[in-house]
């Protein structure tokens, strides 16, 4: 069964850091690219970072460049997502995904995980 399975979230103050682990089972992760998304309360789910199939593309939203950095394991099946100086409005639940084609919109993408929350609060 394909399945993919968040992990890493939880609370922490601003300026702290988490990351966040997406493995993949029942399917060969190497053909697929790996989205971020994350949807606080009463807004749209948003487009954080993603990786190509091969780890060569990688993208990120403006509002985490700089803080966010994704990475890939395709031996481990797993894809990280390394939160660095997190911030108040990085609050909401994570999802990882997985698609054809690499790219921040969550139309791209055809799997998903049920989400992992990360709360960032003082």
């Amino acid at each position: 069964q394909l399945q993919l399975v968040e992990s890493g979230g939880g609370s922490v103050q601003p300026g702290g850091s988490l990351r966040l682990s997406c493995v993949a089972s029942g399917f060969t992760l190497d053909y697929y690219a790996i989205g971020w998304f994350r949807q606080a309360p009463g807004k749209e789910r948003e487009g954080v970072s993603c990786i190509s199939s091969s780890g060569i593309n990688i993208r990120y939203a403006d509002s985490v460049k700089g803080r966010f950095t994704i990475s890939r394991d395709n031996a481990k099946k797993t894809v990280f997502l390394q939160m660095n100086s997190l911030k108040p409005e990085d609050t909401g639940v994570y999802y990882c995904a997985a698609g054809p084609v690499t790219g921040l919109g969550y139309q791209s993408y055809h799997y998903w995980g049920q989400g992992t929350q990360v709360t960032v609060s003082s």
